[in-house]
């Protein structure tokens, strides 16, 4: 059974069943406030939190029992720490008008007792919340451009400092001990952006780095490790380039054993989105002009799957790892597409429409996609999906209320096992699935060409294919200069003054054949029957092309009528 979906709307927050009891709500305790501004769940889904604008609430989902409520009504963020000990408060930073000091905002709170453990001043809300690992080993902050780290989720201890020139991003990785951090550094004066990955506490000494990657083309940078903390994905990119105004990109790949490499993409464009697979071992990109191409890579950078191009700019692996959902939002038509990781086929293909949000649950084999506001105030509503492409539910909210958010419940690993596809399973989804949803009105097109496949295709997609694999030599494709020298070589004869020939038409004329060319002692006459044979050979090859079916040129069609005329001719020659 999958867990359940919590949702935050104009109607206050509520949750409902997952599959297969859709349609039914467990005994959450709703609240219909209409002020509600956040919700967060524990890692392993074992707490809930969100703020009403009066009172913040912490619940436990098991029995829907509240565990604590805090004092704080204006709360913009929420987040939990791994294990679920610590609760993360951020609201709008105020100075004080008596002393024109700033006033502490981001509040980190005990769950169990819901008291205040350490009141710190955060600015920005980007990047507000602290790092943890996932073991709760440390904790990370950046603070006036340097890097505070704690220790046991004691906050009153610093327990070191990373001092770096003027650090603006940091990416704790969450697996250890042992702990990896990577900082990111814009550059200044001419001199380069630069990554540097180090492993807590050794900071000190310039040969402390255990990897680091400079770079010029860097206005801003995003920073993934994967799952174990072994390899680190940096997508640099610029503001604006002389070649696009959307600027430059670029993907760089790090590890912790010092391996720093440049991830070569195969088509020009932009980078859309970057993931690791939850195996840690492969991860994917997608990019490239529309139609985009998405490829996988292994832990050297190389690509070992292409996935062909198609209208998607996102890409979703499910939490075990088998199954990958490359999907268009935003300005597309919202296409899903699942495949098998395994096998690296596509298994099923489906749209879902003006969608804002996706997500995989847990037992991974439903999705959610939803379509919530402000970014579109208009249609909101939520859809579950199979994976097979089976749409199971879909509820749309009425025209005058709006929907913020929605959440699948997480659940820690291990409680669901690696989900397995089979055809009855399949066919026992597609009984209880409802209709799709109604497509989007189509092109026009005139009456005469209506029920008629289109003439012109917008885009030529490229299939799916292994980049690793040697393809065989298209035999239309015109040949390079080196391979004409090279096959120029194998067709000249062993001896000197030997030729490729045909024979007579008396003989038996063969265009494919070489024979031996012997000398009439006339260089004028042995010219004019090379260039003869020469030209025979040619229509003999147009012929070929017109059996397999290809259309030949006006010019083409006039030189096959001129074979008798020239068999004719070089006949008259070798006789006399």
């Amino acid at each position: 059974m999958a867990p359940p979906i919590a949702f935050r709307g104009s109607d206050g927050v509520w949750m409902v069943n997952g599959p297969p009891d859709l349609g039914t709500r467990p005994n959450f305790p709703e609240d219909k406030s209409k002020w509600c501004k956040v919700i967060a769940f524990s890692s392993d889904g074992s707490l809930i939190s969100w703020c009403n604008g009066e009172k913040t609430l912490i619940v436990r989902t098991s029995d829907y029992k509240q565990v604590a409520q805090i004092d704080k009504g204006k709360v913009n963020c929420l987040k939990f720490s791994p294990k679920g000990t610590i609760l993360a408060l951020w609201e709008n930073y105020t100075v004080d008008r008596e002393t024109n000091q700033g006033n502490p905002n981001l509040h980190l709170f005990s769950v169990q007792s819901g008291e205040i453990i350490k009141s710190l001043i955060q600015k920005k809300q980007s990047n507000w919340d602290p790092k943890w690992t996932d073991d709760e080993g440390i904790c990370c902050r950046n603070v006036n451009n340097e890097l505070h780290f704690f220790e046991g989720n004691e906050f009153d201890t610093i327990k070191t400092k990373l001092h770096m020139q003027k650090i603006s991003t940091f990416a704790l990785a969450s697996s250890g001990p042992p702990y990896h951090i990577a900082g990111y550094v814009p550059g200044s004066k001419g001199q380069p952006s630069f990554v540097r990955i180090y492993k807590y506490p050794n900071f000190g000494g310039p040969q402390a780095a255990l990897a680091n990657k400079s770079f010029f083309k860097a206005d801003d940078v995003q920073m993934k490790w994967n799952k174990t903390g072994t390899a680190l994905l940096v997508l640099t990119s610029t503001e604006s380039s002389d070649k696009s105004y959307y600027g430059d990109q670029g993907l760089h790949f790090m590890a912790i054993n010092g391996e720093c490499s440049l991830v070569n993409l195969s088509k020009n464009g932009p980078i859309y989105h970057i993931e690791w697979s939850p195996r840690a071992t492969e991860f994917v990109v997608v990019y490239g002009f529309m139609p985009a191409k998405v490829s996988l890579f292994n832990m050297k950078a190389e690509p070992i799957f292409d996935f062909g191009t198609g209208p998607r700019n996102l890409a979703y692996f499910n939490p075990h790892g088998n199954i990958l959902c490359l999907a268009g939002f935003g300005n597309l038509r919202g296409n899903l597409e699942f495949w098998d990781m395994r096998t690296k086929k596509l298994t099923a293909q489906t749209q879902s429409p003006d969608t804002t949000s996706f997500e995989w649950c847990p037992d991974g084999q439903h999705i959610l996609t939803a379509t919530t506001a402000p970014r579109l105030r208009v249609a909101n509503g939520y859809r579950i999906w199979h994976c097979s492409g089976n749409m199971l539910q879909q509820v749309m909210v009425d025209k005058e209320k709006e929907l913020w958010e929605a959440v699948w419940q997480p659940a820690a690993e291990g409680v669901y096992p690696t989900p397995v596809i089979t055809a009855s399973s399949v066919t026992a989804v597609a009984a209880a699935a409802q209709p799709q949803p109604e497509q989007k009105a189509q092109a026009y097109r005139p009456p005469q060409a209506r029920g008629t496949s289109a003439s012109i295709k917008l885009h030529e997609y490229e299939g799916p294919s292994d980049p690793n694999k040697k393809v065989s030599q298209d035999p239309n494709k015109p040949l390079t200069k080196n391979q004409k020298k090279r096959e120029a070589k194998k067709a000249k004869g062993p001896q000197e003054g030997q030729v490729r020939a045909e024979p007579s038409p008396s003989s038996g004329y063969n265009a494919s054949e070489p024979v031996a060319f012997t000398s009439s002692g006339d260089p004028e006459k042995d010219k004019r029957i090379k260039n003869l044979r020469k030209k025979i050979q040619q229509i003999e090859k147009l012929k070929e092309q017109q059996k397999s079916g290809k259309q030949l040129e006006l010019n083409q069609i006039e030189k096959l009528k001129t074979e008798g005329s020239l068999l004719q001719e070089l006949a008259a020659l070798e006789i006399s």
